[in-house]
């Protein structure tokens, strides 16, 4: 795809215990990311909730079609007209006591456009921290790529961005979006790393949005959302606090690395 540029945003929060609350701040974070001229926008991952008993995202849980976060999502991005990507909300799964943690894409008609289910579940133990995201959340199964006017996505959530074999079947997409909750132990040492790696392997920008700071029961996480062109340089980041960062993205820039340095087109070891 040549001859597009658009602005994308992500947008980093601090998510607390109290659903409401946190609607109302991703609703002004959104808004504000429209006044930018942001297109396409991003959510953290659990941007609706970090609260210390994971048991309340069972609770939390909706059907996949319908349920207040599923709507919230759906009017932010109609109202805003935006490409909205909803961080991750509980979807139900057939597991009574799980949910999965699913990344949805809505158009500006209100549509959802996408879903993908986060396929990597966290687990971290240093025996201080402890996470282990298998106890409450089904892992997803398919990797996914979504359809928009800015070209395709890859959809990705957190801890999915150390499995670069996720990105490799290279479907030709131009974005890789990263909602994330990274914990402050594992984001000062990876984080950047990761997302830059992921952008210069595939030639694509990454777009990561992220939670940040103190959260209920001990979680610190690590913020620094930022994105990042297909050369791996970080056009924008916002380091802690909530907030946006907005960035134009240049799919002719993007075409001219990829043609400048083919990596993509001189991949061999799925053909041999």
């Amino acid at each position: 795809m040549t001859g597009v540029t658009f602005k994308a945003a992500a947008i980093q929060m601090n998510s607390g215990d109290h659903l409401d609350q946190n609607l109302q701040q991703a609703a002004s974070l959104i808004a504000e990311a429209a006044s930018q001229g942001a297109e396409l926008v991003v959510l953290p991952e659990y941007f609706y909730w970090m609260g210390e008993d994971e048991t309340t995202r069972i609770r939390l849980g909706e059907p996949f079609g319908d349920g207040p976060l599923q709507r919230f999502l759906s009017r932010q991005a109609q109202q805003y007209q935006v490409w909205l990507s909803g961080g991750t909300i509980p979807l139900q799964s057939t597991h009574p006591q799980k949910v999965f943690n699913s990344n949805l894409l809505f158009s500006p008609s209100g549509a959802c456009a996408g879903r993908y289910d986060k396929i990597h579940l966290f687990g971290f133990d240093n025996g201080n921290e402890c996470y282990q995201e298998s106890e409450i959340l089904e892992a997803g199964h398919d990797i996914q790529t979504f359809t928009t006017p800015f070209g395709l996505i890859r959809p990705s959530v957190c801890y999915d961005l150390r499995f670069p074999e996720m990105f490799r079947d290279h479907s030709g997409y131009s974005l890789i979006t990263a909602p994330a909750a990274f914990t402050a132990i594992t984001g000062l040492a990876h984080w950047e790393i990761l997302l830059r790696a992921r952008a210069v392997e595939n030639q694509c920008f990454v777009i990561a949005a992220a939670q940040t700071g103190e959260h209920p029961g001990g979680k610190s996480t690590f913020g620094h959302s930022m994105i990042i062109d297909p050369w791996g340089k970080v056009l924008a980041c916002l380091e802690e606090g909530y907030g946006i960062v907005c960035a134009q993205t240049d799919m002719d820039y993007m075409q001219q690395v990829r043609g400048n340095l083919p990596a993509l087109r001189h991949q061999r070891l799925n053909t041999l």
